[in-house]
């Protein structure tokens, strides 16, 4: 799990392509301090385990799945990339609860400054829109925000100059796609719901069981 608090910003140094997967090499500082084979760093928003590393860089493999769910497809040589390592159980949670499971890609339409924020509007598909709500949580190539605004098939982010510095996501222009990792309680929920209904199931749970239990 992660926070979607960027430590680092990574370079691409190299990409072996497959004929649907990929070995990346980055470029590294800060996170590999304690670094192990085995271990888990989160890559423009996607959960990666390192194979190999050295004192500046570690190599991860990336399967055919992740590449058709992400946008590592646009990477490159010299790209950059946000980079977290796990979150340690005694660590302070400053994001939101992060998987590194990319639910889907969405399409930059917007950025527009104001005063010392830019918003940031993003087009995606009804099946992440779904998930997003105003003021709920977001990862954003894995970075943890604040959903401000939300339309049929847009949603916007306002991003304070820390974030636009510590990370890749105002480097980006009209047109890039990003990575988006939607709350997991939403996906939860919906999955409660529906094999509840498709069972016929009926809860015991209602306003009298939550008054007498303190939750009202």
């Amino acid at each position: 799990m992660f926070t979607g608090i960027i430590e680092e910003i990574g370079t691409v140094r190299s990409i072996q392509w497959g004929s649907k997967s990929a070995i990346l090499t980055i470029q590294a500082s800060f996170i590999l301090d304690d670094v192990k084979i085995g271990d888990s760093i989160n890559t423009n928003g996607v959960c990666l385990t390192v194979i190999s590393f050295k004192s500046s860089e570690f190599t991860v493999d990336v399967m055919a799945e992740t590449m058709r769910r992400t946008n590592f497809q646009s990477l490159k040589a010299d790209s950059k990339v946000n980079l977290e390592r796990g979150l340690k159980l005694n660590d302070r949670l400053g994001g939101h609860l992060v998987s590194g499971h990319i639910d889907g890609t969405g399409a930059i339409t917007n950025l527009k400054n104001e005063d010392n924020a830019v918003w940031v509007t993003i087009k995606t598909k009804p099946e992440i829109m779904k998930y997003i709500i105003q003021k709920g949580s977001v990862a954003l190539d894995g970075i943890s925000l604040t959903v401000a605004e939300t339309k049929n098939d847009t949603f916007k982010v306002s991003i304070i100059p820390h974030t636009g510095l510590q990370t890749t996501l105002l480097s980006k222009r009209i047109g890039d796609t990003i990575n988006i990792e939607c709350d997991q309680v939403g996906k939860y929920i919906e999955k409660f719901l529906l094999n509840r209904n498709a069972n016929h199931q009926q809860s015991s749970i209602d306003m009298e069981f939550l008054k007498e239990n303190g939750f009202l």
